[in-house]
């Protein structure tokens, strides 16, 4: 399944946009160069703009990496809202989570090479936190619809880092392994995602009933 303008729990793939061109060109540049020995400067001249006009698309270096995040997380809402309401919940978390990280063989590649760069460069690590916030917030914000409690919950919380631990770890694997499969890793860590979600959820209901 394909759609277009979003892929990949954490970086998404190239965008026929400006923004999505200059975020392929860092890419690019920090693959070849090094992220710290690529400077701002080196971006907005092989782009062809002024450093000034990188700074209107992206408000930092770090950023760059991250491609077109906002409207990526637009897409996981949409896929995660589509879901059936009858769906159980991990199972709406899974379809949703795999759907979100289907690259086209063409787009391989350059998300390989970005999700490279988000995971292992120690100077990105920081700021990827704050924007893993971003993502299990919108996790927290369905799952906490579908049960009825506030997003801020212990429970929301709680699968929305089981559900981003699913995505990291496939990718871990994905990476060390140019031969294995996403859909197939991510499906697979999955299965426990989905038993520890309705496990959770059994829990909580059992305790609200006693009380």
């Amino acid at each position: 399944m394909t759609r277009s303008g979003r892929s990949g729990i954490l970086g998404g793939r190239p965008a026929a946009t400006t923004r999505g061109r200059l975020s392929s060109i860092a890419i690019d540049l920090f693959t070849d160069n090094g992220f710290d020995e690529t400077s701002v400067d080196d971006i907005a001249s092989a782009a062809g703009i002024a450093r000034r006009t990188l700074f209107r698309y992206y408000p930092s270096k770090n950023s760059l990496a991250w491609g077109e995040f906002e409207e990526h997380l637009d897409g996981l809402r949409d896929l995660l809202h589509t879901s059936p309401d009858d769906a159980p919940l991990g199972i709406a978390l899974r379809d949703a989570l795999i759907a979100f990280n289907v690259v086209p063989d063409s787009e391989r590649e350059e998300h390989r090479r970005r999700m490279s760069l988000l995971l292992e460069v120690p100077a990105l690590q920081a700021h990827s936190m704050l924007m893993y916030a971003d993502w299990r917030h919108v996790i927290a914000e369905y799952c906490a619809d579908r049960l009825r409690t506030a997003p801020e919950a212990h429970l929301p919380q709680t699968i929305a880092w089981l559900t981003l631990g699913t995505a990291l770890s496939a990718y871990d694997q994905w990476l060390l392994d140019p031969d294995s499969d996403l859909t197939e890793l991510l499906w697979a860590g999955s299965e426990i995602l989905i038993n520890g979600v309705s496990s959770l959820v059994t829990t909580a209901t059992k305790h609200a009933a006693s009380h």
